[in-house]
């Protein structure tokens, strides 16, 4: 989409049709049982970890598709754009925006990356491993509880439609 058609408004945005997906990804990842049964610190940082494994595991369930596979670039770009803003809200300024999206964009590649690999395997041990290296995690860390809800998470998606999945009817 062009910059004048979206300064404009001649085109609708792309990325709409991804929205309730985010949405619903933003919501999972805040579900309570991550923080009180898993033991993910209940914090900005911890937060962010369980946006990005959920995140990474709909971007994983997207590319076994092909017509989800192309629009996981979009969900990305809704990341971004919910990320600068939250950078925002939280006081950093423009000047030092770009260097933390970067840093949430590596932590994001780098997750893909791993996760991808672990699913594949479906070794749980393994997973446990990667969650603990790189998840924030409160004085009573459960990697291994956490492995077994996010392997649950994959599970589901594993088992939804492409329309299901698109429209973030997931994880009921």
């Amino acid at each position: 989409m062009s910059f004048l058609s979206r300064l404009f408004g001649t085109q609708s945005d792309p990325r709409d049709g991804l929205r309730p997906l985010w949405f619903r990804v933003v919501e999972i990842s805040r579900l309570p049982e991550y923080y009180a049964r898993s033991g993910v610190a209940d914090s900005v940082e911890g937060r962010f970890d369980m946006v990005v494994n959920v995140l990474t595991l709909v971007m994983l369930r997207m590319e076994k598709s092909r017509s989800l596979g192309p629009k996981a670039a979009l969900l990305t770009e809704l990341f971004v754009e919910d990320m600068d803003g939250q950078l925002r809200e939280s006081g950093i300024g423009d000047v030092v925006v770009g260097k933390h999206m970067g840093r949430l964009m590596s932590a994001l590649g780098g997750r893909l990356g791993a996760l991808r690999k672990v699913m594949k395997e479906g070794d749980m041990e393994q997973l446990a491993t990667v969650l603990e290296r790189n998840v924030t995690w409160s004085e009573t860390p459960d990697p291994q509880g956490l492995a077994t809800r996010l392997r649950a998470l994959h599970d589901d998606l594993a088992d939804r439609s492409d329309d299901d999945v698109l429209a973030g009817r997931i994880a009921r």
